[in-house]
């Protein structure tokens, strides 16, 4: 009988412990970690004046920042990027940014 309740109890933890692993092999602590560094990139680029951050859009994995989009300028391009880059938490910044005057 000892042996039962021990089994349930090891299946309870797994069944509890399952949700603490998001998708793509992320844990919830990963992907809160990345939700608020995508939120503090996109906040600072739209409080840039010299960044278009509504046309920017900003994905982060395990603090590695992807920006994508358009922009109008080769400068517009250089600020976003050294925008992101100074955004704590941000390890690296991946460059899929358009420049389409």
């Amino acid at each position: 009988m000892r042996n039962l309740g021990c089994w349930k109890m090891t299946l309870l933890a797994t069944v509890l412990a399952a949700p603490l692993v998001a998708g793509c092999g992320k844990t919830i602590g990963e992907t809160i970690d990345d939700t608020t560094i995508t939120t503090r990139v996109k906040t600072a680029m739209l409080n840039d004046p010299a960044v278009g951050g509504l046309s920017i859009d900003v994905d982060t994995y395990k603090g590695v920042v992807t920006l994508s989009g358009r922009v109008k300028s080769s400068g517009e391009h250089d600020q976003a990027l050294a925008v992101a880059r100074k955004v704590d938490g941000v390890s690296d910044v991946k460059d899929a940014l358009q420049v389409i005057p």
